[in-house]
């Protein structure tokens, strides 16, 4: 005979869901592992059901587990409307997904913003070169370069962003002139790792058809790239409102060689309508639109502006 269920191991079962691993759950909830593998294992108890297959690279829901998965991500987004109506503002985790361009040199020191006005909400960033997968619940939104397809997701343009080459005054001091794009073809540049750009938005280097080898030093990360441009080794292309961090670089051939992106903000279909997410969506349109030139500047102004 079946014993009642405790309604917080869906707690759990949701944390283990989302990380996959007892590991990763236990030090998002607090607690240690061994007790979040008691909490999965009672709750299986009790619904007779096997929620997770156990494989040595962490938990994978099954088809049961799935079914699951809905239903108390419904309880769970029910109560958090009842607590955001109840204490009238944002609490609990917000967990964002974003490149590590704008998550580290943009929504990084704007942070403060959400939690000045909301002290009892922790915001988690994760910025790694693949978005994590909202489907997954990994994240509660995403900062991406390329709209998801399908209906489980609402995808809005954020905002567009310029992108040009950049040199410091050391490396153009002592490198042939670049009067021309043809001139390009004598210098080398810092860029991406072929193999780990997952989205041609990023190729940022193809798309203004410099030559892969004149792409001698490779990285899966942009400040790397930019800190090897201010070092004066090479030349990068990197967006303006990230170069601007850097005072001191120059764009070159800014009217010429230049590109042009656009970022979107991408939520889940059915969590479109929780107050939270509604008001962390609100705070980033408005932040990005309030630096709208910091994004998208004029080739004619310089990059320390």
């Amino acid at each position: 005979m079946k014993r009642g269920m405790d309604w917080r191991d869906l707690q759990f079962f949701l944390a283990v869901a989302r990380a996959g691993s007892l590991s990763v759950a236990a030090r998002a909830l607090g607690v240690d592992h061994a007790t979040v593998g008691r909490r999965v294992q009672s709750l299986e108890q009790a619904t007779g059901l096997t929620l997770f297959e156990r494989h040595l690279r962490g938990y994978a829901l099954t088809r049961q587990g799935e079914r699951l998965l809905a239903v108390a991500e419904a309880m769970e987004r029910e109560a958090g409307r009842v607590a955001e109506n109840v204490e009238g503002g944002l609490s609990g985790t917000v967990r964002i997904s974003a490149l590590e361009g704008f998550a580290n040199f943009f929504l990084a020191p704007r942070i403060g913003i959400l939690t000045q006005a909301h002290p009892d909400l922790t915001v988690e960033m994760v910025t790694i070169q693949q978005i994590v997968s909202l489907s997954r619940r990994q994240a509660d939104l995403a900062v991406a370069p390329t709209p998801p397809t399908g209906d489980r997701f609402v995808a809005e343009p954020l905002i567009d962003y310029r992108l040009f080459i950049y040199a410091s005054p050391t490396y153009l001091a002592a490198h042939p002139p670049i009067d021309a794009p043809e001139d390009l073809g004598a210098h080398r540049f810092a860029g991406y790792v072929d193999e780990l750009l997952f989205t041609p938005e990023l190729d940022y280097l193809g798309s203004l058809g410099i030559s892969p080898r004149s792409v001698r030093i490779q990285n899966s990360s942009i400040q790397a790239q930019m800190a090897a441009v201010a070092a004066g080794l090479c030349l990068g292309v990197l967006p303006a409102f990230v170069a601007a961090t850097q005072p001191g670089l120059a764009r070159v051939l800014p009217h010429t060689m230049t590109l042009q992106r656009r970022y979107w903000l991408i939520t889940r279909a059915d969590d479109g309508h929780t107050a939270r997410l509604r008001q962390l969506a609100s705070i980033l349109r408005r932040e990005v639109e309030a630096n709208r030139a910091l994004f998208l500047p004029s080739p004619d102004e310089t990059s320390s502006e």
